[in-house]
């Protein structure tokens, strides 16, 4: 198959997204909207000028201006206008399942509650399932650079709304801010029955990783694509199948590869890691899911039984119950 054909087969397949941060879903248009009608001053002047700032030098740079555009959510309808735009694309791009990462901190620091965001959230996720079948999991994630005892808080305040919650995650800045530090409140999050995911291996070393698994316990890491520096982890990695949520554009936009032409993504599918596709925060990065692995396609010498491979690994990886995945995988062996 030629690569346009390549593209053209693995858009039309039923997908599923692991790791996409709501919060980095908003676009630049929704950003301005937004501010306008809150009145916010933003220092820029136009949908151009912000395009041009998602020119980042690394995860700190994307952090500064990620946090800075979440300050325009302020009210329940811009947690639901957030969402039903990010919804849309999965409908556009044949995401028929989503588990979507929000950072609670991110707003409850500026006084905005569960009870703003939580609706919101839910209000355009049940919109999208009554109307064409969308299926979604929300993953509360805690920000690692703020204290252990923040994120117990952020746990705590949650209560309500655990019926609504899958897992807990943890992201934000990886360097100095290692998955030992939130070993308590992941304990205690398993104790109330949520499934657990953490960034890790993506700025942060091997051992960040190995972190995450044996103090967090945790049943897949975010990113990960650092494993391939420590030969035990990788055959750790591919005896337990714990799956790696891989974000191709995000690593490429970040530096954590130069081009993507050295992405590493084919050796730890074809070394036989539970290797899937991701957009992460699409809206900085340059694309929703079809556009990673467009971009994969584009520039790795990538087969379509490569790609099929990725896509049963995001069903298998995937919160949904036993049923939901079989279904779906049935579904896609016919495509």
């Amino acid at each position: 198959m030629t690569k346009d054909e390549l593209k053209h087969w693995v858009a039309s397949l039923p997908k599923v997204e692991l790791h996409l941060h709501i919060e980095g879903s908003l676009e630049p248009d929704l950003m301005m909207a937004l501010a306008e009608k809150h009145q916010l001053e933003l220092p820029y002047a136009n949908i151009e000028e912000v395009k041009n700032a998602y020119d980042f030098e690394d995860l700190q740079s994307f952090l500064d201006i990620y946090y800075f555009g979440a300050s325009v959510l302020k009210d329940e309808d811009d947690f639901y206008q957030l969402m039903w735009s990010y919804l849309l694309t999965c409908k556009e791009d044949n995401v028929v399942h989503a588990e979507i990462m929000f950072d609670p901190q991110t707003h409850t620091e500026r006084g905005i509650g569960f009870d703003v965001f939580m609706p919101g959230f839910k209000r355009a996720m049940q919109q999208a399932q009554q109307e064409w079948g969308q299926s979604c999991l929300l993953i509360m994630s805690f920000l690692r650079h703020l204290t252990e005892q923040s994120a117990i808080e952020t746990l705590q305040a949650s209560t309500p709304y655990l019926n609504d919650i899958t897992a807990v995650g943890l992201d934000s800045g990886e360097l100095g801010n290692p998955p030992e530090k939130f070993t308590k409140v992941f304990k205690m999050a398993k104790e109330l029955g949520l499934k657990r995911v953490a960034h890790a291996g993506e700025e942060g070393p091997p051992d960040y990783v190995w972190g995450a698994l044996k103090a967090l316990d945790v049943h897949r890491i975010d990113h990960g694509v650092r494993s391939i520096e420590d030969p035990v982890l990788i055959a750790f990695l591919i005896d337990s199948q714990h799956p790696l949520t891989v974000c191709p554009l995000s690593n490429t936009k970040l530096k954590v590869f130069k081009h993507m032409q050295h992405h590493n993504v084919l050796q730890l599918l074809d070394l036989g890691l539970m290797a899937t596709i991701n957009a992460d925060d699409p809206s900085y990065f340059g694309g929703y899911l079809n556009d990673n692995y467009f971009a994969i396609i584009d520039h790795l010498p990538i087969e379509k039984h490569q790609l099929e491979q990725l896509v049963k690994n995001s069903f298998n990886a995937s919160f949904m119950s036993e049923e939901h995945k079989l279904k779906w995988l049935e579904k896609l062996s016919t495509y």
